[in-house]
């Protein structure tokens, strides 16, 4: 197994942007400050879309001119298009991501073109983005199973993989959007992509919908995978999976990350903070099976302990 892991903080942006109440700017600042200072080297702060599509996502450059740039940490946002891309240039974004689709009812209803134009829409993107420096990283959603279409092949995801590194990104996260993975099928999967792109360019993002995202990490951790998508607190969900949690919870993540000596360089109970700083604007309960577990008491909460002891 990989002794170095890498975790992809996407709490501030795919996290957020599935919850309905408006979390304030000056608190998203606050969050993705408190996640910088738990020792997470990649954040993805948000994303510079439609607001009519997506409210939550309104703020995007505010947030971006408002957080502390820390020293050795990546803040990125995910671009539908070359609109977006001109915007993230101007909130001086550290690198951008892209969201095709593995299925093509997905993509029509995500991104409103087929697979096919979505593909076009992203290679033009990485062609600017490395014209002007700016890496790009592409998720691949629906990898694992689509929530209309029902299985998808592996040799759709490994060839639309391929061509994502062949347009410019320099990682591809194969992402589970719905939570219906199993470990089989991420073994399986993941044999099929490496035999077209470097493992090394290969992450894995899980949502927990069914409760599988860490044992599916573990198998991602047996087949040398050492890049995963995690959001605090497991902000999140779905909408084309109603009542589903969210994505895999960082906590957990790093609770068994830690147990199995993996080096990640972020803080577990650091998180943890900068989640429960958050849960109040969110107005429900963070699924996080760690934050659940461990509750803050009042003698804690007035002494400023560390929430997870």
């Amino acid at each position: 197994m990989p002794r170095d892991v890498t975790i992809v903080e996407v709490g501030p942006r795919d996290g957020l942007q599935n919850e309905t109440a408006f979390v304030p700017t000056a608190e998203k600042i606050a969050f993705v400050n408190r996640l910088a200072d738990a020792g997470l080297t990649t954040i993805e702060v948000s994303a510079f879309v439609s607001p009519r599509w997506v409210p939550q996502m309104a703020d995007a450059a505010e947030v971006f001119a408002g957080i502390t740039r820390r020293p050795g940490v990546r803040y990125t946002a995910l671009v539908p298009n070359l609109q977006g891309l001109a915007r993230a240039r101007e909130a001086q974004v550290d690198e951008i991501s892209v969201f095709p689709a593995a299925s093509e009812t997905f993509s029509r209803r995500n991104l409103n073109q087929s697979v096919r134009d979505a593909m076009t829409t992203v290679r033009g993107i990485c062609t600017e983005a490395q014209r002007t420096g700016m890496r790009v990283r592409a998720y691949l959603s629906v990898a694992f199973g689509c929530p209309f279409e029902g299985p998808v092949a592996p040799a759709r995801v490994a060839d639309l993989s391929e061509q994502l590194i062949a347009f410019g990104a320099y990682e591809v996260a194969i992402s589970d959007t719905i939570g219906i993975a199993h470990p089989g099928q991420v073994s399986e999967l993941i044999d099929a992509v490496t035999a077209r792109i470097p493992r090394a360019r290969v992450a894995l993002h899980f949502h927990d919908t069914r409760g599988m995202a860490l044992v599916n990490v573990y198998a991602g951790l047996e087949a040398g995978i050492s890049t995963f998508d995690a959001s605090a607190g497991g902000l999140g969900g779905c909408p084309y999976a109603p009542g589903a949690t969210g994505n895999l919870a960082t906590e957990d993540l790093l609770y068994m990350l830690d147990g199995l000596g993996a080096a990640t360089g972020a803080r577990i109970d650091e998180v943890a903070t900068a989640s429960r700083a958050l849960e109040p604007h969110i107005g429900h309960p963070l699924p996080s099976r760690v934050l659940r577990s461990r509750p803050v008491g009042r003698r804690a909460a007035e002494s400023g302990a560390d929430p997870l002891s």
